[in-house]
């Protein structure tokens, strides 16, 4: 499934083959600027797909006289849930990968190369608050370690590798 484009950007995996046996493959660490550009493809879709969100929730309260603060925060609520579910659960289904991670042949793995569980990528997904907190070091993370993990791929254990 992985193949190596160079020997310091790979690691060995142990991946079940189709018949239950093991086999010994290698996987690409996908670059910083791969993950960003997929991470530009999923904000621009989540943001349209949030917004419509967050209208539903506020345009029957303006209709009928003004929104309240409720409102907005059921608004806001169900933006939240909406791309955690998204994130979480992309990640975790057998593409291993959000639509905009397909787009550029990338995909979320543990480290054994396998599928993350939905619990994984939801540590993950909240992880990635903290690598946007500190100003997106931990995001940038990922461009100078060896391995290309962000710091919420460190914290959930988890690598971006390019699939092949």
């Amino acid at each position: 499934m992985f193949e190596p484009l160079n020997e310091s950007s790979s690691k060995s995996f142990q991946n079940e083959d189709s018949k239950g046996g093991v086999k010994q493959t290698n996987a690409e660490y996908a670059g910083f600027w791969r993950r960003f550009a997929a991470s530009v493809i999923d904000s621009i879709l989540m943001t349209i797909v949030t917004y419509i969100v967050y209208l539903i929730f506020i345009i029957p309260g303006a209709l009928s006289g003004g929104t309240t603060g409720g409102d907005i925060l059921i608004g806001w609520i169900m933006g939240v849930i909406v791309n955690w579910l998204y994130w979480a659960g992309m990640e975790s289904s057998s593409k291993q990968a959000t639509l905009g991670k397909m787009a550029l042949d990338i995909v979320v793995t543990d480290y054994e190369g396998k599928r993350i569980s939905f619990g994984r990528a939801t540590g993950r997904q909240f992880a990635r608050i903290i690598s946007a907190l500190i100003l997106l070091i931990g995001y940038i993370m990922a461009g100078f370690t060896e391995k290309k993990q962000a710091l919420h791929d460190m914290i959930a254990e988890t690598f971006v590798v390019v699939k092949k």
